[in-house]
């Protein structure tokens, strides 16, 4: 596309847009060229207000990233919610949308696709580009001019007629999903209306990497780029993330392995952020929760009513529902003001909650960990998270809510209920405001995703063998998808097994060489003995269209008591992901040991031990990687202080930090006591991993408390490998539950190991391969290899008009494991291994910790308790409900707490 500005030699000649306002935005005076007169009159109409603000017209990343666009360049815009960085791409797209029509007209085809990961979100931003677009109309028809720019929003929701009505009258601008797009890309008439796109829009890139819906969309994006005209210009918006240049390579893809240019635009601390942690009572654990629950209401109630719409995020959906309950119970309260969001809701809820938190309408909005809330909140003020949000990009994403207009301060505060949400929340907050940001881990090499675009591609048309690996290597997590792999992924959309076919697991693609002249295979305008792809099968597209995607469906399972088969409720099939046999947990009310699954069934033994695994572990978001480093590092420089100065040296140094003076000493007591019962060893830093072993004669149970603070996902996979060696050790079975800060192994009292020692002495070479073992015929491997059966397309969740539930899935799965089990490099399971390791159990960080254990860097320091130390309360009571939403307090961490105080009081006797 031609970017010139028609020849005129001064674009703001005859306009004096800068009559009147602050002289900073002047500045402007190079972007506002590039804009069309009737683009910039609304632009300078619409923001003129908010110069003195801004410093301009302009936010930071729009000032930066609207030129980049003009010229056509890749760029990624990284900057906070709020930011205008969407509307920035848009600006210029639009801009030259009108100048292309002015000049020659637009074609009946797609120009720019917007690709979102929410439907919330694109349809805020389809009512936000109305606005610029209606506004722009009205300035031409003053001029005698008019516009027939068109956009439209597609995704799973959009009824047929208006689908097919875009065949015929198509948008310009087509907002969409990754999951519409990939169906687009395969549809045999609308993919000829993206030949033309000319601009794609990836927002919300941060959400999308670090998963697979991503890893789908990457491929898309190349498909689409051997698909179009010409190289479509390619702008990812992002709020705060790191790393920037992962994140632009992977926005951009490579060619011939080497990463397509991409400008980025860095405006992450763009806005002004106001935030603070607390707490309601400086003693978390010594204060009655009833107080500390009042307090926390009380301490919400008044930020309410200091503010004109607040937005509360709770870390589960029963959090946000009962938060809300209360606040209505105590405080005035109720439907006209208040309201509640999570994904369980019903979508028209859903809309109506949305659609009043945007009108101002509430007072307060308690949502949950859901992403499905749109950003487009113009008059909510303020934002409390209630206990941490375990990431600074998730509490930066969170309170971008707030202030969510030009010039205005984002006002957060993150309301802390126990003593370890309170230490990541004070190292999240000083971490946040020195810049730091926690890595996005994108998911490498992918088996499955890639079996569905090599179908997807075959089916279009025969395919080179060739164009196929390069497309798919294009793709940024794929750049490194060896020759090796390409045979494992093609042997098995071949079905090149034996066994297969008899359990209905069919190939999808013919693969042979172009043979000659009068051979079976013959294609003219392919060389002879070239090496081609081609699908297989009459109703391959339809196949393919229906059961494309990459979110996992997911099932409730019946409880059951064995022997009398008595049933006792359900369980989310998320929250079983987390048990293991032995594992204990409650479901109404009661104790249950859970034994095995099949199918959609799980099957139970009542029991009076301890839970492992609290209710709420399958909803929260794990503390990331990064970030608990971090807490490390902040523990190593808090005993630091504690030891040259003191407490009073500690208070003075934790507020240079925006803590409250509550939170100043609520942390300073935790560690002052920790150190005074067990001695600053018993902390785990950066390079020390503390190990305390405790005795409950009561329960006849000895348990470790590993202290590796590395988040959930690390311990998940440390914990089985520690486990497994224990047990074989010790000849006993062995539980484990698992927590962001560490993790509990018990077993009978009359057992012991060397548990320190035992971890000490695992191999880092041999994690991988150790950690698999200990998966094979766990629940988890089943469910995953489920998911990424159906991904894979082995099982068929649609079918000529016939749907599969998730369930019936499961028992499928099932059966095909026992057989897959035993082929040689099946793509399913070495993908559901591959996820299982990598992406859920982060054995990368294993092996890179365990190498630093065994080089000396780290040391593991063992000690032995006859209660648990104050830093490992949140491990020993680690099935206790969350503070905000209990009934009853919990009296075994007031007797953990009193034994503790107990003991430092008889030691200064």
């Amino acid at each position: 596309m031609d970017r010139s500005t028609d020849g005129e030699t001064d674009p703001l000649a005859g306009v004096d847009v800068l009559d009147g306002v602050d002289a900073a935005a002047a500045a402007d005076t190079d972007v506002l060229s590039l804009l069309d007169p009737a683009v910039r009159d609304w632009w300078v109409d619409q923001f003129g207000a908010f110069v003195s603000e801004n410093g301009g017209f302009f936010t930071p990343p729009q000032r930066e990233a609207i030129p980049l666009v003009h010229e056509g360049r890749n760029t990624l815009v990284c900057a906070p919610t709020g930011s205008g960085k969407t509307l920035a791409s848009f600006t210029a797209i639009i801009n030259e949308l009108f100048r292309r029509e002015r000049n020659g007209g637009l074609d009946n085809a797609v120009y720019c696709l917007y690709i979102s990961p929410l439907k919330a979100l694109a349809n805020d931003v389809h009512r936000n580009l109305a606005d610029p677009l209606d506004g722009i109309r009205e300035r031409l028809a003053e001029r005698g001019e008019s516009t027939e720019v068109r956009h439209a929003i597609r995704h799973g929701d959009t009824a047929d007629a208006e689908r097919r009505g875009m065949l015929s009258e198509t948008p310009h601008i087509l907002n969409t999903t990754p999951e519409t797009l990939a169906i687009l890309l395969n549809s045999p008439k609308f993919r000829e209306k993206l030949r033309s796109v000319e601009y794609v829009v990836v927002d919300e890139i941060h959400a999308l990497a670090a998963n697979k819906r991503g890893t789908h969309l990457s491929v898309s994006l190349e498909r689409l780029e051997r698909l179009a005209d010409g190289s479509p210009t390619r702008i990812g918006c992002s709020a705060t993330v790191e790393p920037l240049d992962t994140m632009a390579e992977f926005l951009v893809g490579c060619e011939d392995g080497t990463p397509r240019d991409c400008e980025v635009v860095d405006a992450r601390f763009a806005r002004e952020f106001d935030l603070e942690v607390d707490c309601p009572v400086d003693d978390l654990v010594g204060t009655p929760g009833e107080v500390v629950r009042s307090r926390f209401y009380e301490q919400l109630h008044d930020l309410i009513a200091d503010h004109t719409n607040t937005l509360v995020f709770t870390n589960t959906r029963s959090g946000a529902e009962r938060t809300l309950q209360a606040l209505r119970e105590r405080f005035d309260y109720d439907e006209s003001n208040s309201a509640c969001h999570h994904g369980s809701l019903s979508a028209d809820r859903r809309n109506a909650v949305e659609a009043g938190l945007k009108e101002g309408d509430f007072d307060v909005v308690t949502t949950s960990t859901s992403l499905e809330l749109g950003v487009d909140m113009p008059h909510v003020d303020l934002v409390v998270q209630v206990g941490s949000p375990k990431s600074v990009a998730a509490l930066l994403q969170r309170v971008g809510r707030a202030g969510h207009q030009v010039g205005q301060v984002v006002e957060g505060r993150v309301i802390a209920l126990d003593r370890d949400d309170l230490v990541e929340s004070a190292v999240m907050v000083r971490k946040a405001e020195s810049g730091f940001v926690d890595r996005v881990f994108v998911p490498e090499n992918a088996y499955d995703v890639a079996a569905q675009h090599v179908y997807g591609m075959a089916i279009n048309a025969v395919r080179r063998e060739s164009t196929v690996r390069e497309t798919l290597r294009r793709a940024y997590p794929y750049r490194d998808f060896s020759d090796a792999r390409f045979e494992t992924l093609f042997r098995y959309l071949t079905a090149d097994y034996e066994g297969l076919e008899e359990r209905n697991v069919y190939a999808k693609i013919w693969r042979d060489t172009n043979d000659p002249p009068d051979g079976d295979h013959h294609y003219p305008d392919f060389t002879v003995g070239e090496p081609l792809i081609g699908k297989r099968g009459r109703l391959a597209r339809m196949i393919y269209l229906t059961n494309v995607g990459t979110i996992p469906d997911s099932f409730s399972c019946d409880v059951f008591v064995r022997g009398g088969d008595e049933w006792v409720g359900e369980l989310d099939e998320d929250y079983l992901d987390t048990l293991d046999s032995g594992d204990v947990f409650v479901i109404g009310g009661e104790r249950f040991e859970f034994r095995y699954r099949r199918g959609s069934k799980v099957y139970v033994d009542r029991t009076s031990a301890r839970p492992t695994v609290p209710s709420w572990y399958s909803e929260r978001l794990p503390l990331a990687y990064d970030l608990a480093r971090e807490i490390l590092a902040f523990q190593r420089d808090l005993l630091d202080r504690l030891d040259s100065g003191g407490v009073p040296a500690v208070r003075v140094w934790l507020r240079e930090s925006p803590l409250s003076e509550r939170a100043v000493r609520a942390v300073t007591r935790l560690y002052d006591q920790q150190v005074a019962f067990a001695g600053s060893e018993s902390v785990s830093t950066p390079e020390r991993i503390a190990v305390e072993e405790e005795r409950d004669r009561e329960e006849y149970r000895r348990r470790y408390y590993v202290h590796t603070l590395y988040g959930r996902r690390f311990n998940d996979g440390l914990s089985r490998l520690l486990a497994a060696a224990c047990a074989s050790e010790s000849n006993a079975s062995v539980t484990v539950a698992v927590a962001d800060n560490g993790f509990v192994l018990s077993m009978p009292l009359n057992r012991r190991v060397d548990a320190a020692g035992i971890l000490r002495g695992l191999d880092p070479a041999d994690a991988r391969a150790d950690l698999r073992d200990a998966l094979r015929g766990t629940d988890l491997r089943q469910r995953y290899f489920r998911i990424d059966a159906t991904r894979s397309l082995m099982i068929l969740k649609r079918y000529k008009g016939h749907e599969k539930s998730a369930a019936r899935q499961q028992v499928e799965s099932e059966t095909l494991l026992s057989l897959a089990d035993d082929l040689d490099d099946f793509a399913v399971v070495e993908e559901t291994d591959r996820e299982l390791l990598e992406d859920k159990l982060h054995v990368a960080g294993i092996e890179a910790v365990l190498a630093r254990i065994r080089a000396g860097e780290v040391e593991v320091v063992e000690h032995t308790v006859e209660t648990p130390t104050p830093r490992a309360f949140g491990l020993a009571t680690l099935a206790a409900t969350d503070t905000v939403l209990a009934e009853d307090e919990s009296a075994a961490l007031r007797d953990f707490h009193e034994r503790v105080v107990a003991e430092i009081e008889g030691a200064d006797d």
